[in-house]
């Protein structure tokens, strides 16, 4: 039985596609070819974030090309890179306060809390509130709600008061690890080994391989398994 078609709109162009297709399948059976805009396809790298519309409403939505599903009439475009602003820093000389925070994205004082980038986030995280602890100098709570941000953009496309949220993470989360975290004592000792040459022998070994071997063993690996 053939599969049901809806249009859709890449970049003002139409294209008849499959309705149940993800838009990135979808813009590859039209016959785009990812060279950017592609990474994971599993919704963990963020590299394919789109804005779109659909049918009879006014509305300009966001998501991830890999996990959103196409809808008739939708139109859309992708935006594999976001220009947001990026503050430089030599996270050695940083101290892990709402100061530093405030220094490098002074934007962060602009926070409306409409709530727009937690509604804009493909993976539901709580935008808005770890911009408040940024705020607030929190930085270890702002390091945890944003852990699983995957730096797509999708969050300061969408903020009125133009705060790039996904570099403020990056910043906390660097603070976070750098300069409050428990240092982790088994990648002290591995660390060691390796400086040691623990580990020359086996590397030298991997490297010497052909492709196919490499991805013999990797299939072959030990998984843990999931909590």
């Amino acid at each position: 039985m053939a599969s049901e078609m809806v249009t859709i709109y890449v970049m003002g162009k139409a294209y008849e596609v499959p309705h149940d297709l993800t838009i990135m399948k979808a813009m590859e059976y039209a016959g785009y070819r990812f060279i950017r805009g592609c990474g994971c396809r599993g919704a963990f790298c963020g590299a394919c974030g789109t804005v779109y519309r659909t049918k009879d409403d006014y509305r300009l939505k966001v998501g991830l090309a890999c996990q959103e599903m196409v809808q008739d009439e939708m139109y859309l475009t992708e935006i594999p890179f976001f220009p947001g602003n990026k503050a430089t820093y030599n996270l050695d000389k940083l101290k892990p306060n709402s100061e530093t925070v405030l220094k490098l994205y002074p934007e962060v004082f602009r926070c409306l809390s409409c709530n727009t980038c937690t509604k804009a986030c493909p993976q539901d995280i709580e935008v808005m509130e770890y911009i408040q602890a940024a705020l607030r100098g929190d930085i270890a709570k702002a390091a945890d709600l944003s852990f699983d941000c995957l730096l797509c953009g999708l969050c300061a496309a969408r903020c009125p008061a133009e705060i790039v949220q996904y570099n403020v993470a990056l910043l906390c989360r660097r603070l976070y690890s750098s300069k409050i975290a428990p240092r982790a004592k088994d990648l002290e000792k591995r660390v060691k080994e390796m400086k040691r040459g623990k580990y020359d022998k086996e590397i030298a070994g991997l490297k010497s391989m052909k492709r196919r071997g490499l991805a013999e063993l990797y299939e072959a690996r030990d998984i843990e398994p999931a909590d």
